[in-house]
């Protein structure tokens, strides 16, 4: 079973579980092909993040981001006339290595491994075939291209990808990607590594450097992708794992460690929501402080998400009134896909370009779109996350899995920056926690403290159709609650699926979404 937030990369999954392929190798036909038919999403230009699996074996991460370019520091900006935050459009946003292509390099070798024997050129063939022939552009799409056309109308390549006869595409109207179909197939023939090294590589760093950006071709062509144990967090049903630092996948499990230990018998009430909520501004405290690139950290990751730390953060919150709020949010755009096959392997995977449309630069002839995941490093040099060369920006991306005490696997997860860690804990805290049907729980009324993508506030967010008891009990404990509407897209494009031991598949696709979740 496959799920994605488009149904079209759900069905590059399929088709590839069909033809006898594994969880890993579906996958990159989802990555690829979600590349095609949600581009302002996601893109070739992004980071990835994987959570790899089989029955009896340790999962392992795959950490698919790119570090700043060696040209990206403090004195450049500088020398440009910026010193306060990062341009998020333009070539100056363009400033960190895109690892995504790298991560599918890495993952069709973990696929090799597990015994696949699909060619790399029939994995990216469904996502040529679409950026050929064509697909029809999303509501999504079409209205994030109209609010954010006059920041990404003069970024170089972006009217000529996305714009359909000088206009911004409506919903089902057809967006044609050439260059980016040529460069999968040639991609899918030579391999993956010309993206860095080859003439792919090439051209992208010419672009990018026409552009304005400081990455070159040196930057492209030592970059890697590696493999890393995901962090892991043992709860009363399972254990869960996400990703290790530069992600927040520690804020993820911490959110729901806390929670575990809060004694909350029934969901869907106020001590559900309010516990959820609580614990995310313990676990966004203890990661704010704490995370960056590893290699700048003054702790182990692990430490931070121990027995000890757990019962220390859930002892701090209140379970009658809400702590004081607010923080500095962060906020993107990603998908989240999740498969699992006939064998039980199975692959989380998250794929960003940050923001909507990324750095809205596009490589006029590969087609490739890159992202602005660097305006998060901060052009202070005292703080956590200062921009230095070489270093890898904070990521909200983070993919879950989860390995239940009663034999199921899970894997989880969305888009939505700030939204990743508290949605996830709301979709497994709902099915797993207190038996909710797994569709239910994904399509379930959702609530958001502080910003996500399309959104600047920093409220307490929750869709109407929340139980209103629920709502006035939050307002009376001290929340700031701002309601929006229902189903409402800032909340995330969830997804779940689960397989039992008896050989059960469960999906869900987010009804906020273009989704879908597909079995045979």
């Amino acid at each position: 079973m496959a799920v994605a937030p488009h149904h079209l990369a759900a069905s590059a999954a399929r088709d590839v579980l069909a033809e006898g392929g594994n969880a890993a190798e579906a996958m990159i036909a989802a990555a690829a092909a979600i590349a095609a038919v949600y581009p302002h999403m996601n893109h070739l230009g992004g980071d990835g993040f994987w959570i790899l699996s089989r029955p009896g074996e340790t999962p392992v991460g795959i950490e698919a981001c790119g570090p700043a370019a060696a040209a990206a520091t403090l004195d450049f900006y500088r020398e440009h006339g910026v010193t306060q935050t990062i341009p998020p459009r333009g070539g100056l946003a363009a400033l960190t290595v895109p690892g995504a292509i790298s991560g599918w390099d890495l993952a069709h070798r973990v696929a090799q491994a597990w015994g696949g024997k699909l060619p790399l050129s029939r994995l990216l063939e469904p996502a040529a075939f679409f950026a050929r022939d064509g697909v029809a552009v999303s509501e999504s799409q079409e209205r994030l291209t109209r609010e954010k056309f006059d920041e990404l109308k003069d970024v170089p390549g972006f009217v000529s990808t996305f714009l359909v006869d000088g206009q911004v595409p409506q919903h089902g109207a057809r967006l044609r990607q050439s260059a980016m179909a040529d460069t999968l197939e040639r991609l899918g023939r030579v391999g993956l590594r010309d993206f860095y090294e080859g003439e792919i590589g090439a051209v992208l760093a010419d672009d990018l450097k026409k552009a304005g950006s400081p990455l070159s071709m040196s930057d492209l062509a030592g970059f890697n992708a590696r493999i890393v144990a995901p962090l892991s967090t043992k709860l009363s049903c399972g254990t869960i794992y996400n990703m290790p630092p530069p992600t927040q996948g520690v804020a993820s499990l911490a959110i729901l460690g806390v929670f575990d230990r809060l004694g909350v018998k029934q969901g869907e009430g106020f001590d559900h929501v309010h516990g959820l909520i609580e614990s995310t501004k313990q676990a966004f405290r203890m990661r704010d402080a704490n995370v960056c690139d590893p290699a700048y950290m003054a702790c182990e990751p692990a430490s931070l998400i121990t027995d000890a730390e757990l019962e220390r953060m859930a002892g701090e919150v209140d379970m009658a009134r809400a702590a004081p709020w607010p923080h500095v949010a962060r906020q993107g755009d990603t998908i989240w896909m999740g498969v699992i096959d006939a064998e039980g392997r199975s692959a989380s995977y998250i794929q960003s370009i940050y923001w909507e449309f990324g750095a809205g630069i596009v490589s006029s002839s590969t087609g490739v779109l890159f992202q602005n995941r660097g305006i998060s490093f901060a052009l202070d040099e005292k703080h956590i996350n200062a921009l230095k060369p070489g270093k890898k920006p904070f990521h909200t991306l983070n993919p879950a899995m989860a390995r239940l005490d009663d034999g199921r696997l899970m894997v989880y997860g969305t888009m939505g920056g700030e939204g990743q860690p508290q949605t996830q804990a709301a979709v497994f805290s709902r099915h797993v926690l207190f038996g909710r049907d797994l569709g239910e729980a994904v399509a379930a009324p959702r609530w958001l403290l502080g910003r996500t993508w399309g959104a600047q506030s920093i409220t307490l967010k929750i869709e109407s159709d929340l139980d209103a008891g629920v709502v006035a009990q939050l307002k009376a404990a001290g929340h700031d609650v701002e309601l929006v509407a229902s189903r409402n897209d800032m909340m995330g494009h969830a997804g779940a699926v689960t397989l039992s031991p008896d050989g059960r598949f469960e999906g869900a696709s987010d009804p906020r979404s273009d989704g879908d979740a597909i079995g045979f």
